[in-house]
């Protein structure tokens, strides 16, 4: 089908998945439910239709192993090549733009995408630009071990008017990163509740208010399974900006706006 012909017609989707493989799946399910919907409503009686995708699935061991060190600029050249090398095979597999499925490589963000000739939507502009538009002040980081130390993400918020900062407990931020681990395991059960006794005990220790929690791991939202979906969402008292459901919106209106560049 020619798709410069067609007013209904998806930009073909890449993926850099596998870090972890469950919120690649999350992406994957997600992204084209949301194509059947979108286009069911604008032709109820045309059989169902799916964006066409290619997914590089990475192995997290092999990403981890390649971490770097933020005072060592050299050290991260493992890290951002094995991403970027996935983002040239979605080039040349005819994607016509991309996204990471995982927070952590957005700390690498710009190193990685150098070069790509492909649109790469990020996650944390998506989630920034969303914190920013909902009125967020404050945003209390919860995810990897990178993701919570981040400047990176810290400058991200801040661009749109937002104070980021992950725990400044050592024990919350073993927690969540233990907490992330048996998520990636399967285990959900009571997830959501320790999450969230996390969230609170920094809020006391680091903030005059209660802030919007980001899940700055893809993996965070398993935790919800009734709102892993949702973009922001409240839970026990507790208000959170859920970056994968806000990133594959970010992706998903990009796939239909054909007034959105790809060149």
């Amino acid at each position: 089908m020619d798709k410069t012909k067609d007013p209904n017609a998806m930009k073909k989707i890449g993926i850099v998945g596998g870090v972890a493989w469950q919120s690649t799946a999350e992406y994957y399910s997600e992204l084209c439910r949301r194509s059947e919907q979108w286009h069911r409503e604008r032709n109820p009686a045309a059989a169902p239709r799916t964006p066409e995708m290619s997914i590089e699935s990475l192995d997290l061991s092999t990403a981890v192993s390649y971490l770097g060190s933020d005072e060592d600029e050299k050290s991260w050249s493992r890290f951002d090549d094995y991403h970027r090398a996935a983002l040239h095979r979605l080039e040349k597999s005819g994607a016509e733009f991309a996204v990471i499925a995982c927070n952590s490589a957005h700390h690498r963000f710009d190193a990685i995408v150098s070069g790509i000739r492909i649109p790469v939507i990020g996650i944390l502009e998506a989630v920034a630009k969303e914190s920013a538009r909902i009125g967020a002040c404050e945003i209390l980081i919860l995810g990897t071990a990178l993701t919570m130390r981040s400047q990176r993400f810290r400058e991200g918020f801040a661009k749109y008017g937002v104070e980021a900062a992950g725990p400044d407990s050592e024990s919350a931020r073993l927690m969540t990163i233990d907490l992330i681990a048996q998520l990636q395991s399967g285990r959900v059960e009571g997830m959501a509740e320790r999450l969230g006794n996390i969230a609170k005990r920094s809020f006391k220790r680091q903030f005059g208010a209660q802030p919007l929690v980001c899940l700055a791991c893809t993996e965070l939202s398993l935790a919800f399974p009734e709102q892993k979906m949702l973009a922001t969402f409240s839970y026990d008292g507790v208000l959170y900006i859920n970056t994968t459901a806000v990133h594959i919106n970010a992706a998903f209106d990009f796939a239909v706006n054909s007034s959105q560049e790809t060149s």
